[in-house]
């Protein structure tokens, strides 16, 4: 195992003529002269450790995607992009890889060839920057909100109840589909399943993290959901990752500062630590990435209605051709929320009290029964990145609300029962992980930022 201080990020800092053992996969290989160059890396770092040897050193295997140990000496580098590089003294073949067959040439690929080489696209430099960025985003993450005292709670992955109500879920059985149990009526008797009932993968950890917020004041909870959602998109997944928390005592107001705040401290994490990483990002992904993270993690986030910003979004229509319809009642399309981040505000921005048609029924009706106590927060690129609200803390009000949208009421009776027993006013957001690796890197398709993505059509690896 290598331990702390001996990854290759670590032989950077050490003085010139240290005896040190680096490990790795090898880059590239090239010899001339008299010299062989070997270019390695073990993923802790961008920078790869050039690596130089006499050929007679150099044995048989060491081939562009070899793993290789490599004993040696700290010299000092005479170019200019690195302060040592390996003398090499002995190397050994760990696991060889044979040079023609081995997918990942010395050369650019497209995204599309490297997707279907999820076991091995992670060694590129563009996916090392990819997962040492989410790496680096996960840990803060946690670090923001345990900081700030919130519990950290595991919500089930199986549920009987759908969170966002809108149906685009995954079932989940062990019924014999070739013989299926019926019900008098003709339809599939889940009584006869595993839970006694149907379930699913559940699409958001949202409800169950309100149970710990109304014990435990704040609580957040990050891990997979999932949505079947038929979209075979750059912007859709069937599995990532969230983030949501939730808080006690807590309205609109506090939730917007909250979320901004957030976003804030992790991108000014991954631009404290991972800048060798969006510098490559921004020379070879989008010339935008670190002016605009940096722009956003010092900006104070705009803030209007959705009343205000459809009516901006209508003024703007009258020169700017939208592929979609402005209007009050629509829900916001990306166009449109970039148009506000890019155009009109060009800094982040938060958006709420949007109709209550359009939003979920969990979220709190505000005094004019026309809207919700909803927020989006919108940021410069790429649009919506974090929804959340002030949750429906009254019983009445919540319950009129299930029944007017015929949602299944026995399925929410604890949901319910939260409101009857100690209710409180909470809210909470929610961020999809992936969203936000997507914006930090500048990547264009959502299935580039998660190890192995599961769309339509695809569930490989």
């Amino acid at each position: 195992m290598v331990e702390p201080g001996q990854y290759l990020r670590d032989l950077f800092t050490q003085p010139v003529g240290s005896a040190v053992v680096a490990r790795g996969w090898v880059k590239t290989v090239r010899s001339g002269k008299g010299v062989s160059f070997i270019q390695l890396s073990d993923g802790s770092c961008f920078a790869d450790l050039q690596v130089v040897a006499d050929p007679s050193v150099v044995p048989e295997g060491v081939t562009t995607g070899a793993c290789l140990s490599i004993a040696g000496e700290l010299v000092a580098s005479p170019g200019s992009g690195q302060a040592v590089e390996l003398q090499a003294k002995e190397i050994t073949v760990l696991g060889p890889a044979d040079s023609a067959t081995y997918p990942l040439q010395p050369k650019r690929h497209t995204f599309e060839f490297l997707r279907e080489q999820a076991h091995l696209r992670v060694r590129s430099n563009t996916f090392g920057a990819v997962f040492r960025v989410r790496n680096a985003v996960s840990w803060a993450i946690h670090k923001f909100f345990q900081e700030r005292g919130f519990l950290y709670v595991h919500t089930p992955i199986i549920t009987t109840s759908d969170a966002e109500g809108a149906g685009a879920m995954f079932g989940v059985t062990t019924l014999d589909l070739q013989n299926l149990p019926r019900t008098e009526a003709g339809g599939i008797d889940f009584k006869e399943d595993f839970f006694g009932k149907q379930a699913h993968l559940t699409v958001s950890g949202q409800l169950e993290a309100e149970i710990f917020a109304l014990a435990f004041t704040n609580c957040y909870t990050f891990g997979p959901t999932f949505r079947a959602e038929n979209s075979n998109t750059p912007r859709h997944l069937a599995e990532f990752w969230m983030i949501e928390p939730e808080m006690a005592f807590c309205d609109l107001e506090g939730n917007k500062a909250l979320a901004e705040a957030f976003l804030k401290y992790v991108i000014q994490h991954v631009l404290d630590t991972c800048a060798a990483d969006l510098e490559f990002f921004t020379k070879r992904i989008d010339e935008n990435v670190l002016p605009t993270l940096e722009k956003v993690a010092t900006s104070t986030f705009a803030q209007v209605t959705y009343t205000e910003a459809i009516q901006q979004l209508e003024k703007a229509a009258k020169s700017h051709k939208f592929e979609f319809p402005v209007f009050w009642g629509c829900d916001l399309q990306s166009e449109h929320e970039r148009y506000l981040t890019d155009e009109v505000f060009q800094r982040p921005v938060i958006v709420t009290d949007y109709p209550k048609e359009i939003k979920a029924f969990y979220m709190r009706l505000n005094d004019d029964e026309k809207t919700v106590r909803a927020m989006d927060v919108l940021a410069p690129r790429i649009g919506e990145i974090i929804g959340g609200s002030q949750r429906e803390e009254r019983y009445d009000v919540l319950i009129d609300k299930i029944r007017k949208q015929e949602l299944p009421e026995e399925a929410y009776w604890w949901y319910l029962e939260l409101r009857k027993y100690g209710s409180a006013p909470h809210a909470g957001f929610g961020l999809g992980l992936e969203r936000l690796v997507l914006y930090l890197t500048g990547m264009k398709n959502i299935r580039d930022v998660i190890p192995f993505p599961r769309t339509p059509g695809s569930a490989d690896f």
